[in-house]
């Protein structure tokens, strides 16, 4: 832990009304986008589909959203820590407004394709920025609230952008839902650029780094870094490759649910993610951050082998929440994790190197998946997901937790209940 690193002396008693404005800009720029981004979940297999019958460039339209990200999230985590993170905001929210106004334009399935890697481009510049922002914020003792709050807002634009995307998706062609997208994201770049709270929270807040970059590296080689890196691409393997791919379709194919049905799936799914997220940041504040990611692995495996046994869509509404519900508990848990062990002069790297897994996983996820699915079954899919999450806990026992990072959350907590003047997070 970086000396600048010292917990709020109320730790969870801090209330919302002290975060500073630029908290609350962040998560309505984060709403919106995740909202845009949303709109074509309940489709974008389909739309794939009919674009390339023959399946092959399918699981491709999903990966090309991690395939740019893969080698722009380690050195752009580095800039960051050297730059600032504004300015590569701003430049992620921009490529998410071009990636579905080429998306909208694709008239075969190499400019989807295109569209989707422009896209997630974007979203590498975006989402890790935004992340080192809000942990730049608030000090240890807050920080799984503050980050779980900001994402379960985030993801609740998710929420609706599923049913949303597949209502508009039943008047119009699949093509024309983009157009949708690229408002919402172009609101999201207006509020960035506008905002004179992000500008002064940049100059006040940010630590820029003047550490040798072999020294970067260096601490990026420690055993805990690397062992959360491991478990955020097998999550994201998990989340794009049965998720994103492979579960629409055998909804509709294999259970012949209509585009309606899979986007309340989708919906309850998002739902549990969201209440997880939210919970489960302030519950890795209080309990500690291990054993909420070992609950969130244990519920997602229980879901997923859940999935291969069931038929109905009712049964099917209840299992996804409690797989997002899982997912959400993993999501903010890990990334705090990892802030709690990494030094602040090289926290935009740690996170650059656990985003690049992470897109890793999601590009490799379809590749896959989509071969189990269609050369076995969806079932041999989802316990192969199974036994992924299994690796998953085992890796994390591994992880040794120092004892000065939980004494740290204990005491924040005490003084917390004994201390009779407020203090928020440095604004």
């Amino acid at each position: 832990m970086g000396e600048s690193e010292e917990a709020s002396p109320r730790g969870n008693a801090v209330s919302f009304r002290s975060f500073p404005r630029v908290y609350y800009e962040l998560i309505f720029i984060g709403f919106v986008t995740i909202w845009g981004m949303g709109l074509s979940s309940s489709f974008l297999p389909l739309l794939a589909d009919e674009l390339d019958p023959s399946g092959l460039l399918v699981g491709l339209v999903v990966s090309s959203f991690f395939l740019a990200r893969i080698f722009v999230e380690l050195p752009g985590g580095i800039i960051s820590d050297r730059i600032g993170r504004r300015r590569l905001l701003l430049l992620g929210i921009s490529l998410t407004v071009v990636g579905p106004a080429l998306c909208s334009q694709a008239s075969n399935i190499y400019v989807l394709i295109l569209g989707r890697a422009i896209w997630g481009l974007g979203t590498a510049f975006y989402f890790m920025n935004n992340t080192v922002l809000i942990i730049d914020l608030f000090p240890q003792s807050i920080r799984g609230r503050a980050l779980g709050t900001f994402q379960g807002v985030e993801f609740i634009g998710s929420f609706i952008g599923a049913p949303v995307g597949a209502f508009l998706a039943g008047y119009m062609r699949y093509t024309n839902v983009f157009y949708f997208s690229v408002a919402l994201t172009s609101l999201s770049l207006l509020m960035a650029l506008s905002s004179g709270s992000l500008k002064k929270t940049e100059s006040r807040k940010t630590v820029r780094s003047s550490v040798p970059i072999r020294h970067v590296f260096s601490g990026l080689k420690e055993w805990g870094i690397a062992a959360l890196s491991v478990c955020s691409f097998s999550r994201m393997l998990i989340m794009q490759g049965i998720f994103q791919t492979i579960f629409e379709l055998y909804l509709k194919e294999g259970l012949l649910f209509s585009t309606l049905y899979i986007g309340f799936i989708i919906s309850l799914r998002t739902v549990g993610h969201i209440v997880a997220v939210v919970i489960g940041g302030t519950l890795s504040d209080k309990f500690g951050r291990k054993p909420i990611l070992m609950a969130g692995f244990i519920i997602g495996a229980l879901a997923l082998g859940a999935y291969a046994l069931i038929k109905s869509f009712e049964m099917f509404l209840l299992v996804s929440f409690f797989a997002g519900f899982g997912e959400g508990f993993e999501f903010t848990t890990l990334v705090v994790l990892l802030t709690d062990i990494t030094a602040p002069s090289i926290r935009g790297g740690a996170i650059g190197l656990y985003r690049m897994f992470m897109s890793i996983g999601g590009f490799a996820g379809p590749m896959i998946f989509m071969p189990i699915y269609t050369g076995f079954s969806a079932s041999h899919a989802f316990f192969s997901a199974v036994a992924i999450n299994l690796i998953d806990i085992a890796i994390l026992f591994t992880i040794r937790v120092k004892r000065t990072e939980v004494l740290g959350r204990k005491e924040a907590a005490s003084r917390g209940e004994s201390s009779s003047q407020a203090k928020g997070p440095q604004h």
